[in-house]
C-alpha cells in the first residue's frame, strides 16, 4: 500500500465527513458537495483496489494477513456506493449523517488496511 495514497484517501474521507456534517447541521439534504465527496472517496478506493493488485507484482507485498486486508478493502469500497445510492433515495438531512458516518468508516478502514499492509 502506498503511504501517500492512503493518507490522501483518509484526508479526503475526513474532509467529506466534515462537509456532510455541516450540510446536515444546516438541515440540507444530500447535494452536489456531499454526494461528490462520497463519489470521490469511492473512486479513490476503487483505485486502491488496482494499486493493491499491482503492488505485489512489483515487490510491495503485505506483511499482515492478505485476506483481512482484502475484506477491509472490499467492504470499504462498497460502503460509499451503497450509501450514495441510499442518499439518492432518502433526500433528508439524515442521509448526510449516514454519508458522514460512511466517510469516517472509510477513513478508519483505510488506516487499518495501511497497518495490515506494512
Amino acid at each position: 500500500m502506498i503511504t501517500w495514497f492512503a493518507v490522501t484517501i483518509i484526508a479526503v474521507a475526513i474532509i467529506g465527513a466534515v462537509t456532510c456534517v455541516i450540510a446536515a447541521a444546516r438541515g440540507l439534504g444530500p447535494n452536489d458537495y456531499t454526494m461528490g465527496a462520497t463519489l470521490i472517496v469511492g473512486l479513490l478506493l476503487v483505485a486502491q483496489i488496482v494499486v493493491s493488485i499491482v503492488a505485489p507484482m512489483t515487490g510491495n507485498t503485505a506483511v499482515g494477513d492478505p485476506l483481512e486486508f482484502w475484506m477491509y478493502l472490499i467492504v470499504a469500497t462498497l460502503l460509499p456506493f451503497g450509501a450514495g445510492f441510499w442518499a439518492l433515495v432518502d433526500r433528508t438531512k439524515w442521509a448526510n449523517i449516514v454519508l458522514a458516518v460512511v466517510h469516517l468508516s472509510a477513513a478508519v478502514m483505510t488506516y487499518r488496511m495501511f497497518v495490515i499492509w506494512g
